[in-house]
């Protein structure tokens, strides 16, 4: 089983190209599930006055989920096309992340957290955002925020749960201790949630050049059963399924031996190569 859950498009206004792009380059590359999944709407905060092209317009969800279900007839027999959104979570905008994730005919939703109140931590333009802070105490909100997105039972996939080291920042090495504490922590709320890990592979190509989550959140998660899925977090169409093979040969490495996948918000587990 060969599978992208990842995925971004033109409509976000921070990815390149089109959905049935992606869904002829999954071909092109033998994929047998594609997953769709671009970015939910911004709660939050004003698009208007906040950071340009973070995610699509409320206005475009709609038209997003009905082109997905389009190519998902189209492409029957071809490929299986499934329809997803990245939601993120916001503390204190839970009934509208609700009333989204309840409101469309989704396969999955993958659950991530980009924002601490307004400053997006993923995005290169507010790196900025971490000065004059103690690093330490951002990693305590950021993994705070994990546990309380795994405990709203919203999602069906946590999204690159370590993200926060995407740029280097950090606590020093005399706070290793106090960080994996932290990540036990968020690891424990996603396992208590009975809901699925991605490995993102896209970590790989950042700062940090290392997988969301690392090797030894990998490994805690194992220990703790969390079922796991995969996702290249493509913003372009020739970036799909990127380092998705280092991917699924760590974890062959580490003795995983089945995948998740979604139908109708139903997880299947089904077995996988390298």
């Amino acid at each position: 089983m060969r599978i992208d859950y990842h995925t971004h498009h033109a409509r976000c206004g921070h990815a390149q190209g089109q959905l049935e792009e992606y869904v002829q380059r999954a071909i092109e590359l033998g994929l047998d599930h594609i997953g769709l999944s671009d970015h939910m709407p911004l709660l939050h905060v004003d698009p208007d006055r906040y950071y340009p092209e973070m995610a699509m317009p409320m206005a475009e969800l709609p038209r997003y989920v009905e082109e997905c279900l389009q190519l998902k007839e189209r492409y029957k027999g071809q490929i299986e096309v499934r329809v997803g959104l990245e939601g993120d979570y916001i503390e204190g905008c839970e009934e509208e992340i609700e009333r989204i994730v309840n409101g469309y005919p989704w396969d999955y939703v993958i659950g991530s957290v980009h924002f601490l109140g307004e400053w997006d931590i993923t995005d290169y333009r507010q790196t900025a955002g971490w000065e004059g802070k103690d690093p330490l105490e951002v990693y305590r909100q950021y993994y705070d925020a994990v546990q309380k997105a795994a405990a709203t039972g919203f999602y069906d996939i946590m999204g690159h749960l370590d993200v926060i080291k995407r740029f280097g920042y950090g606590p020093g090495k005399e706070h290793e201790p106090d960080v994996i504490a932290l990540e036990k922590a968020a690891l424990a709320a996603v396992a208590k949630s009975g809901k699925a890990m991605e490995l993102n592979a896209s970590g790989l190509s950042k700062d940090c050049a290392e997988m969301f989550p690392s090797r030894r959140m990998l490994e805690e998660a194992i220990s703790l059963g969390i079922p796991l899925t995969l996702g290249s977090d493509a913003h372009q169409p020739l970036k799909l399924g990127e380092h998705l093979d280092k991917a699924r040969a760590l974890l062959a490495e580490l003795g995983v031996t089945a995948l998740a996948t979604f139908r109708e918000r139903k997880r299947e587990m089904v077995p996988f190569e390298t």
